[in-house]
């Protein structure tokens, strides 16, 4: 999952949330300086990817994309999954979504010390260009994976891939539907474990 399923899965604790967004940023365990929630983030961030990389639903997913995309394809349904999320928020939160990622913002610029080097160099753009909150729209999300086509050097194709997401829009959400209330029930019992051996 991308940047909004992970903020969203973190249930409003603010440093879970934390935790959860940077652990793409963090490598190993070089971690163990932060404050003990923010790296429950982090496990529950790598538990959500597990979950998700495992599902079969999602790997329909990726099946589709594979003969253009080859191993990028994960990381395009991740997009499109958080496109899907978005585009369905009220259906998952009472917050607006402008409201809720205004928060995550601002969560953020309050914590700015506790996050990495590479966080601190992508948040003047992803506040700026309002990442998040633009993948409910077609545009963002082409915009997203023309910025991560770039990353790879163009080796990736994967600005084409909005032409998958149109050509298949039915299909990817029935998936994402499917699987998002799977991941919700997961996130939340991995939660409360992570908040069970806090108490231990």
């Amino acid at each position: 999952m991308n940047f909004l399923a992970h903020i969203y899965l973190s249930f409003g604790d603010e440093e879970i949330t934390i935790g959860n967004f940077i652990a793409d940023s963090i490598r190993g365990n070089k971690f163990k300086h932060l404050p003990k929630r923010i790296q429950n983030g982090i496990a529950l961030h790598r538990a959500i990817d597990s979950f998700t990389d495992a599902h079969l639903t999602v790997r329909k997913s990726t099946k589709r994309l594979h003969k253009s995309y080859g191993h990028y394809s994960g990381i395009i349904v991740d997009i499109f999954y958080d496109h899907y999320l978005a585009k369905n928020w009220s259906t998952y939160c009472e917050t607006p979504l402008d409201q809720f990622v205004d928060n995550f913002y601002d969560l953020l610029e309050d914590n700015y010390e506790l996050l990495p080097v590479g966080v601190h160099r992508m948040m003047p753009y992803m506040i700026a260009d309002n990442w998040i909150f633009n993948y409910s729209k077609m545009d963002g999300i082409a915009k997203v994976l023309q910025g991560m086509n770039r990353r790879t050097k163009n080796k990736s194709k994967m600005n084409f891939a909005i032409h998958d997401l149109e050509e298949h829009y039915e299909k990817f959400e029935t998936e994402f539907t499917s699987f998002f209330e799977e991941l919700i029930t997961f996130s939340r019992q991995k939660f409360n474990e992570l908040e069970d051996s806090e108490q231990d």
